[in-house]
């Protein structure tokens, strides 16, 4: 079997991205039961689109239910259930074991099993007793090792592992966080992160005696984001990666842009590959909002990595680029209808991101509005046309440098 390359869909326009751009499986949540609840999710109203995707492509999708179940959100599953037999699932990545039996009781005893990160496996035992309890996958949790991963699979040989290799990464033990409900009244483990160990903070120490006095301990230029961990990529280690026996590589950011998904789906899919020109591909990674990239624990166990050092991040996010939007249907004349997520003005430097080709730029275009009229600028969420004589097909993804 060759590897899978897994990649998020948040929503409807994702999930066509994510397959266009070189995926051979996509990961989405079924409202409300997915770790990412604010991630678009998907609805009944979605069914009929993503059955005819399905059909289209005939790769795979999986399900999120992989959020940690009370007794009422327990209730409400099992009320879902029926509804969820409709969609064309392969398999369902779960971390509460009390949803198996529900699962095969509703969608049948051969239900596909995913076990999600969650759950935290990282060594072989375990892994077999997961397994044995009728998972043919294990998400394996990200602290897991080169190492680690090597001896997993070979003492459990006809089980398939799936490591994340790029992507967000938590400052907890495998996503389990208390944080966020802590500090926003939103829990991490019931799918509505606030991400609080982004936010920035100062360390001080208040004296028993002097209470409501503060004296500041300054680290990085007077706030420290020691909660924040750094990004996660593994571009350049896949043969290591797929040495190891991982089946599947997954991509984080189901709550991340649609750019995002297709540059990033599309990079790990011409390294795989050995596309001749995969190094151009890899420079995307840079280009869309992310922070300080790591191995991650991959080369070393424990929160440093011995051959990249601390995976904890001192940088804010960084990007080059601006995500404008997509190019739609060509009219006449070499005309094109833009939908647009950003403004776009003449004399900025347009790019274009296709599927397979390398990003080519747009010199020399005109724009104009609804009445055709020539303007200036276009704008998100208003009627706007552009007019070049470069060759371009609806989906294209639109840029500019920042």
């Amino acid at each position: 079997m060759s590897v899978e390359l897994l990649s998020p869909a948040g929503n409807l326009e994702k999930l066509r991205l994510a397959l266009e751009y070189g995926a051979d499986a996509a990961y989405l949540g079924f409202s409300p039961f997915s770790l990412r609840t604010n991630a678009g999710n998907f609805t009944e109203a979605d069914l009929v689109e993503v059955i005819d995707l399905k059909e289209k492509t005939g790769k795979k999708l999986y399900c999120t239910v992989n959020m940690l179940f009370d007794q009422n959100r327990m209730a409400s599953l099992e009320d879902q259930l029926p509804k969820m037999k409709q969609w064309p699932f392969d398999g369902y990545i779960i971390s509460d074991m009390g949803v198996i039996p529900l699962l095969r009781k509703y969608l049948g005893e051969d239900v596909e099993l995913h076990l999600s990160t969650q759950a935290s496996c990282t060594n072989s035992e375990s892994a077999r007793f997961y397994h044995q309890a009728g998972f043919k996958r294990i998400v394996l949790g990200r602290e897991a090792t080169l190492d680690d991963i090597k001896a997993i699979k070979d003492r459990n040989p006809d089980l398939e592992l799936e490591v994340f290799v790029h992507g967000a990464m938590c400052m907890a033990y495998s996503g389990r966080c208390l944080l966020s409900a802590h500090l926003a009244g939103r829990s991490g483990n019931h799918g509505d992160c606030s991400h609080s160990c982004r936010w920035n903070y100062r360390v001080a120490l208040e004296e028993k005696e002097r209470e409501g006095t503060f004296y500041p301990i300054e680290e990085y230029e007077d706030y420290t984001t020691i909660l924040s961990s750094k990004d996660l990529c593994m571009i350049d280690h896949l043969d290591e990666l797929i040495g190891s026996g991982v089946s599947s590589l997954k991509i984080e950011g189901r709550m991340k842009s649609s750019y995002y998904v297709a540059a990033v789906t599309r990079a790990y899919r011409k390294a795989l590959d050995k596309d001749p020109q995969w190094e151009l591909y890899r420079e995307d990674l840079f280009d869309v909002s992310h922070r300080e990239y790591s191995t991650g624990f991959f080369f070393g166990s424990g929160p440093i990595d011995p051959t990249k050092g601390s995976i904890i991040t001192k940088k804010d996010y960084q990007r080059r680029t601006l995500f404008c939007g997509f190019v739609r249907e060509r009219k006449e004349n070499d005309l094109y209808r833009l939908e647009l997520k950003n403004s776009i003005r003449k004399e900025h430097l347009l790019e274009i991101i296709a599927p397979d080709l390398p990003n080519f730029p747009l010199d020399d275009f005109i724009l104009f509005n609804e009445e055709m009229e020539e303007i200036a600028q276009g704008d998100h969420n208003k009627p706007c046309y552009l007019q070049t004589h470069a060759k371009l097909r609806d989906g294209y993804i639109i840029r500019r440098s920042l």
